[in-house]
């Protein structure tokens, strides 16, 4: 009996005789014309590289989530969701399995950069920070703490990598990049987007350290006149993938925070002593098991509902 197109989707699609336009680091995409159907399977990756171990809900959290903020949000910019129920022939006949976890979207031209927006210092900001005192140009505060809130919330763009790290560039690069309107229409709408939702997640007792955006043109190319008025907000939304959450009860500035994402993960494979380069290893059951927990977590705290209402 053959086996079917989803069994295998907690890693990856296999529908017979379509073959994915392209294959994320989560998400399988599949050009159906006009449109594509983004399916976010249960892949994880860590230090950029993807482990063979599932983790159980996650593309089911990414895409609800995502749904969740996208119609949240949906009066700041557009966004490319068009639904997430209906699907087209031959996905349809695998509604069951898809639902939750895919969307079909309006297809456009994604900027070559990811639109990051950060209101505290973690991460590679953090480096950035200690060794010039600043974040991709920007000139910060001194006597600044890992962990420490920023003033205000600072765009600081990257480059796409098709493999390994996204490089950090400044706004003068970035506006080379995709123009000078786009550049500043991007960074005014990320700023925006992350105000709201640092503000919604707030008296839910979660910090949003920082995020990054992608955005794409509809029915534009970027050196069209009319390219900044033709933006809108694409792939993924607030996800624990995407952005930096940590819970506030236990924010305590001066190093790294707890977070709602893949730390169980990094922090067994540190463990190990892996030496990050593939082939990743396999996850133990109580590592899966406690990813799984603040993937749903964050899902719960942020919706006010469980994953599976």
């Amino acid at each position: 009996m053959a086996a079917s197109p989803v069994s295998r989707i907690l890693q990856e699609t296999h529908f017979e005789g379509l073959t994915p336009a392209a294959r994320g680091k989560v998400r399988d995409i599949y050009d159906i014309g006009d449109r594509l159907l983004i399916v976010a399977t249960d892949r994880l990756s860590a230090f950029d590289v993807i482990l063979p171990t599932p983790i159980p809900d996650k593309g089911r959290v990414l895409t609800q989530l995502s749904l969740f903020w996208f119609d949240l949000l949906k009066d700041v910019i557009p966004n490319h969701v068009l639904s997430a129920t209906d699907f087209p022939t031959p996905f349809d006949a695998h509604r069951n399995d898809l639902a939750g976890r895919s969307m079909v979207v309006r297809k456009t031209q994604p900027l070559p950069i990811e639109c990051v927006v950060r209101g505290y210092v973690s991460g590679s900001g953090w480096k950035d920070y200690k060794s010039t005192g600043k974040i991709c140009g920007i000139l910060l505060p001194a006597g600044l703490r890992e962990s420490d809130r920023l003033p205000e919330p600072i765009f600081t763009p990257a480059t796409k990598a098709a493999t390994g790290h996204d490089e950090n560039i400044s706004f003068e690069q970035a506006a080379s990049l995709v123009g000078a309107g786009v550049a500043a229409r991007v960074r005014s709408l990320s700023i925006e987007i992350y105000r709201q939702a640092a503000a919604f997640a707030e008296p839910r007792g979660v910090i949003l350290a920082d995020t990054k955006f992608e955005f794409g043109l509809l029915n534009s190319s970027l050196d069209s006149p009319d390219a900044a008025d033709s933006l809108m907000w694409i792939d993924e939304a607030l996800t624990p993938d995407s952005s930096r959450f940590w819970p506030a009860d236990q924010y305590n500035p001066g190093g790294p925070q707890p977070s709602f994402d893949k730390q169980f993960v990094r922090d067994y494979l540190e463990r190990i002593r892996w030496p990050k380069t593939p082939p990743g290893p396999e996850l133990p059951p109580d590592v899966v098991a406690a990813t799984r927990a603040k993937y749903r977590e964050a899902y719960r705290i942020l919706t006010g509902h469980e994953l599976d209402q």
